[in-house]
């Protein structure tokens, strides 16, 4: 996968040996993806996310003991430049985070997570 080169500038970006990112679950490549598609829609530009993501990662050095895994900064960043934007409130998206809460705590083991469980 080529990657554009402000992608490639992302702080702390996880890539494998051929410079394409590294992923650990389905919804990280997802989240990944709608954030691709929203800086080329022009929601954002790539600065603006990069100085966001920065900001949440920059969060598990605040002391709090709170540590995150990349991908869930990237969420947290992604979610604040959409409420930032007006894309989105916040109260829309903890409902769909509860929604999705909900469906994968009802959901057996090893099968598709489907929003409405």
């Amino acid at each position: 996968m080529t990657l554009p080169d402000p992608v490639l500038s992302t702080p702390k970006l996880p890539l494998d040996q051929d410079g394409g990112p590294v992923f650990t679950a389905p919804w990280e490549a997802k989240v990944f993806a709608m954030t691709l598609q929203a800086y080329e829609s022009g929601v954002f530009t790539w600065p603006e996310w990069a100085e966001t993501l920065g900001a949440e990662l920059a969060k598990d050095r605040d002391g709090s003991g709170e540590m995150l895994s990349y991908y869930d900064h990237w969420l947290n960043a992604f979610e604040t430049l959409l409420t930032r934007k007006e894309v989105a409130d916040a109260s829309q998206l903890q409902g769909l985070r509860d929604a999705w809460d909900k469906a994968a705590k009802s959901t057996p083991h090893g099968q598709p997570i489907v929003l409405g469980n």
